[in-house]
């Protein structure tokens, strides 16, 4: 039976960053399955061209000309045409079901209970936990705010996918009646996006270097500053070491230059600024080791997956939100301080037994436990148990009322 679906993702639709990947697998895994999804979204990112999938975006406010991660007044003024978009759709279209990513659920719970659509709220994170990460001062009633507004979605919501344990754990405290399922971003990007043929090392004149690797975004909670610091000591031990930093908005990227400049490691670091999800691979497979410093937060970052299928050695911190993904065995775990990331990286690139050993298991266990057929499988599955409980009627039992 195929389902046409109104998703909902308050979020620049496509951009190379955690949720926005997410949201891409999401869609890959139900139009496989010949469901037609159609995605409301921010006035900005890159369009996707794929089967049974219609991007819709949502007027861009006045003066607004683009949003950086996590909460702020911005994305407040673009979340305000996403509902109207939202809502108008759903007046004007015959759509099924609602699916919403991170805020969007906070107004689509009064749209789904209006039009009597079943809801599926994806947490990809706890949103008052969000609101703390990125605050840069007190912001305790906001917290309780989203608390409570987390709460009420969970309370109404038909079904709720979740991403990481910990995550898992606040939903099954809250609704354990509610459908559920804890979906891993493990979708395979090379699924979506044919990898570049590109030879890093040649191109950045690195034939000898031992490159550590970094991939991600520069927001302060992904632990650059450690990283940076733990990186002056790891050059006093090997100084055939590299550092090699893919992702950031230009001016942190500067301003994360100058930092290094200032640490006499300008000329033992190259920062190439975000790329094209396509030419990851061949980032990756110049790399040495793959290092992941986040210093806080608990959610299980979508590219330590893929980090793992790579085949190269990950140096990542002690913390939950590596912890509920790697072991001791798939990665180099290490106490968050710089000594300690630092005695981690230097141990991987020394010992060419154990950075072999790491690699080996984490690509047997990601292959094992997080294939992107089984990914597929889980979020159709959870579709499943959702409408099965809801009460539900098909396009074919409207057609044939009709």
């Amino acid at each position: 039976m195929a389902l046409n679906i109104l998703m909902v993702a308050p979020q620049p639709f496509f951009r190379a960053r955690g949720t926005p990947f997410s949201v891409l697998h999401r869609i890959r895994a139900l139009t496989a399955h010949g469901h037609r999804v159609t995605l409301v979204t921010y006035p900005f990112g890159e369009d996707i061209e794929m089967d049974r999938l219609v991007i819709t975006r949502a007027a861009r406010p006045p003066f607004v000309s683009d949003v950086a991660i996590g909460p702020s007044f911005t994305k407040l003024a673009l979340d305000f045409p996403l509902y109207i978009r939202a809502s108008r759709l759903l007046k004007e279209g015959d759509f099924d079901l609602i699916h919403s990513h991170e805020e969007a659920a906070f107004f689509c719970v009064n749209l789904a209970r209006r039009h009597g659509k079943p809801h599926i709220y994806d947490m990809h994170s706890s949103l008052p936990q969000q609101l703390a990460n990125f605050a840069r001062f007190n912001l305790k009633p906001v917290e309780s705010l989203f608390r409570r507004q987390e709460e009420r979605v969970l309370d109404s919501c038909d079904g709720v996918i979740t991403i990481c344990e910990d995550l898992a754990r606040i939903v099954e405290a809250r609704c354990a009646d509610t459908p559920h399922s804890m979906i891993e971003n493990t979708g395979d990007d090379l699924k979506v996006f044919s990898a570049a043929e590109r030879d890093v090392r040649r191109e950045l004149d690195l034939a000898d270097a031992k490159i550590v690797l970094y991939t991600g975004t520069f927001e302060p909670y992904q632990g650059l500053d450690l990283l940076r610091e733990a990186f002056k000591i790891v050059v006093t031990e090997t100084p055939e070491a590299y550092l090699l930093l893919v992702g950031g908005r230009n001016e942190q990227v500067e301003a994360y230059r100058q930092d290094l400049e200032r640490d006499c490691l300008g000329d033992r670091a190259s920062l190439v600024g975000t790329v094209h999800p396509s030419e990851i691979p061949s980032y990756l497979s110049a790399a040495d080791l793959i290092v992941s410093p986040r210093s806080s937060g608990t959610n299980t970052p979508l590219k330590i997956y893929g980090y793992m299928r790579s085949g190269k050695p990950i140096v990542a911190t002690d913390r939950l939100t590596h912890t509920q993904t790697l072991s001791t065995e798939t990665a180099e775990l290490v106490e968050p301080t710089p000594n300690g990331l630092a005695r981690g990286i230097s141990r991987v690139l020394s010992d060419s037994g154990r950075a072999e050993s790491i690699a080996r298991a984490a690509a047997v266990y990601v292959d094992r436990e997080y294939s992107d057929a089984a990914y597929v499988d889980k979020v159709n599955d959870l579709y499943s148990k959702v409408l099965s409980k809801a009460s539900f009627v098909s396009p074919e039992q409207r057609t044939a009322s009709v």
